[in-house]
């Protein structure tokens, strides 16, 4: 019997969703939080962990890898035993790590501490999911588009707190404020979402979940640390081919099992594949200017192109585009309902190339750079909005947490190729300042660039995505009535 034939439903709709909604907010932004909470000391983490440059680096990297690595995992155990379920021991998990980064000053703790934290990442798609299940019609599009977006509110948000309690505080500061997010979440959502509406049971496929993590694994370390260790290094290519390698038989594998951990049959479906290829290139377009525009800022104006601030000024001018995300989630949600999720995602991926069309052409100031990564923002927010919305119209209802974590996971895929391909530009195209190399405007200008050309890229494949066929025997496998 199939997944669907297993499938158990509670009616369980809150009478106020909107307790719920901000909860599930809260929680995805506190996970995203924690991926840029250490940025503001990157290059103090040799000195304050008494460890080289090329270990602490993995203190930054654990919690991106295992945050793009858990996410999909997690979605499937969402389906399988309940969504709330999973990310209540998701939240636990995250809150151990911090407590655990608070109280070490050693970096094997660190590290481990580090990817605990990294497994928070699965409660955005968890809570999407959430409320597809709970919520009634007319409230899912907005509530989507708010938590989808916290993936890149908590990082916009993040990044500035963090400057500021490093530079006034001592630095373990920033993982017991992280323990006290994570902890209020698991007390809000113990309090406030109601038990999870659907579970499909069955056996864990163990083997997938592991080739995944492998595959993956693989894949993106050569990606994060090309530039440092050299794209023809052993060292790089060693991991890059294996892990796909293991992917490949990962697929072959999934296809063959009966209850996969990702059901390749559905993900290959036009709808879903489209739009996770979307994700990926809006993923990049995302982080393109997260790279650049934090460096352009800081670097100092006698280089003539640099705007001289400091960390927490920077911050500040960058901030504005986490809340053009959190803003538009009421906006998207109506936009969605009257146009539709496709028209959303190609008029935020068209927003976003216009942005970076202006910052390629003009002479960027301070002022220049605050409107054009607030109005990224505000597509990201509506690409966001879009994605999951897309990705739910075209799977079966048994299946939301496993396809939006799939979805996440190619969004982050997104940010880590960008992550990498601009990193590899600026240090490829540096100059001489103060004696020490520093990206040149060419630099800078290529990598604008490349966040335009994958913004068109996501308009351009958004504009085919099909139209996703109906689940008739989904439908009439559950009670009329009952969503």
């Amino acid at each position: 019997m199939g997944a669907a034939g297993h499938q158990r439903r509670r009616l369980n709709r809150p009478s106020r969703p909107g307790p719920v909604i901000a909860v599930l907010a809260f929680a995805g932004m506190g996970a995203s939080f924690m991926q840029t909470i250490l940025l503001p000391i990157q290059a103090q983490l040799p000195t304050l962990l008494d460890a080289s440059r090329g270990d602490t680096a993995w203190v930054i990297t654990i919690t991106l890898l295992v945050g793009a690595i858990f996410t999909p995992i997690a979605g499937k155990l969402g389906d399988m035993f309940g969504k709330r379920r999973i990310a209540l021991v998701l939240l636990a998990l995250l809150v151990a790590g911090s407590v655990l980064a608070a109280v070490t000053a050693t970096v094997g703790p660190m590290i481990v501490g580090r990817g605990l934290q990294g497994m928070g990442m699965g409660v955005i798609p968890l809570g999407i999911a959430i409320l597809r299940d709970v919520l009634p019609p007319k409230r899912l599009g907005s509530a989507i588009a708010l938590v989808s977006a916290t993936l890149g509110v908590g990082g916009a948000l993040g990044l500035p707190i963090s400057a500021f309690v490093t530079a006034n505080y001592n630095w373990h500061l920033l993982f017991w404020v992280s323990a006290a997010i994570g902890t209020l979440s698991f007390v809000l959502f113990l309090l406030v979402i109601p038990v999870s509406t659907m579970r499909t049971g069955g056996r864990f496929d163990g083997v997938g979940a592991l080739g995944l993590a492998l595959g993956l694994g693989g894949v993106l370390l050569a990606v994060s640390k090309g530039n440092e260790w050299g794209w023809n290094s052993v060292q790089t290519l060693v991991p890059l081919i294996g892990g796909i390698l293991v992917l490949a038989l990962w697929g072959w594998y999934e296809l063959r099992h009966e209850n996969p951990l990702v059901d390749i049959r559905v993900s290959t479906r036009g709808a879903v594949l489209m739009t996770n290829l979307a994700s990926i290139a809006m993923g990049f377009a995302l982080f393109a200017s997260s790279v650049v525009f934090p460096q352009l800022l800081q670097l100092p104006e006698k280089t003539g192109y640099g705007l001289g601030l400091s960390l927490l000024q920077a911050s500040f001018v960058l901030m504005p585009s986490g809340l053009a995300m959190l803003a538009m989630s009421p906006v998207a949600g109506r936009l969605e309902r009257r146009f539709g999720a496709k028209p959303l995602l190609v008029a935020g991926a068209a927003i976003i190339a216009s942005s970076y069309l202006v910052a390629v052409f003009v002479d960027l100031e301070i002022w220049h750079v605050l409107i054009i990564n607030t109005v990224i923002g505000v597509g990201i927010g509506l690409g966001y909005a879009a994605m999951p919305t897309l990705i739910m119209g075209a799977v079966p209802a048994h299946e939301t947490g496993s396809a939006n974590g799939l979805n996440t996971l190619m969004r982050s895929l997104g940010t880590s190729i960008a992550a990498a391909v601009v990193a590899t530009v600026l240090a490829q195209s540096t100059v001489q300042y103060g004696g020490s190399a520093v990206p040149s405007a060419d630099g800078f200008q290529v990598s604008l660039g490349l966040g335009l050309a994958a913004a068109l890229v996501c308009a351009v494949i958004a504009v085919f995505i099909p139209k996703p066929k109906a689940h008739p025997a989904e439908h009439a496998s559950i009670p009329e009535g009952t969503i």
